[in-house]
């Protein structure tokens, strides 16, 4: 089976070392597997380790980025296929469309919203593509928490926590982008 696989993560410099090698490490299991790799089509940082990672064991990588942003991303030309927007809207579109699975490393404020939005359209049944956090380093920890409270206060209904599948480990990640929505063989760590 072919997949591409949209990865969000991390392109800014000056975070720890180990990030950028689980980046890496995700880049080659999506080689390995002969699937394909959709990101946000930057070179830096944690973006830029998995598309070279991709590419450096094959795989086909297509990049998503904004005109804007092209200069302070320092877009990803090595990428197979860069595709420019005009928007971060139109980014999440393209990179939405491209993809039959996303998957969720560490990253910041831009990772996080973009988890939310594919995390939230697949619970309302907008799609039916698995949605994948990998994290382990307890990156995610307090934000897994809040949403537990969340769902403990009302808020948030356990179907939609059941939607976002969370491993500590990149094939078991891997696995899960493959699986089909609700059958992933991983333990699910929002409780």
């Amino acid at each position: 089976m072919s997949l591409s696989v949209c990865v969000y993560c991390a392109s800014i410099e000056g975070i720890a070392p180990e990030n950028r090698e689980l980046a890496a490490a995700v880049g080659r299991g999506i080689a390995e597997r002969g699937w394909a790799l959709v990101s946000g089509g930057g070179r830096h940082s944690m973006m830029g380790a998995v598309g070279a990672a991709a590419r450096l064991g094959g795989a086909r990588t297509t990049g998503v980025i904004p005109h804007a942003l092209v200069d302070r991303e320092w877009a990803d030309h090595e990428s197979d296929e860069l595709l420019l927007v005009d928007t971060m809207r139109d980014r999440k579109a393209l990179m939405e469309a491209h993809a039959d699975a996303f998957l969720a490393l560490p990253g910041g404020l831009g990772t996080c919203e973009e988890l939310f939005e594919v995390w939230t359209s697949g619970y309302l049944g907008m799609h039916a593509k698995p949605v994948v956090l990998l994290d382990p380093y307890g990156h995610y920890t307090g934000l897994l928490e809040w949403v537990g409270g969340l769902r403990d206060r009302g808020f948030v209904v356990p179907a939609a926590i059941e939607r976002l599948i969370v491993t500590t480990d990149v094939d078991a990640a891997l696995d899960a982008c493959a699986a089909e929505v609700g059958e992933a063989d991983v333990s699910r760590m929002v409780r």
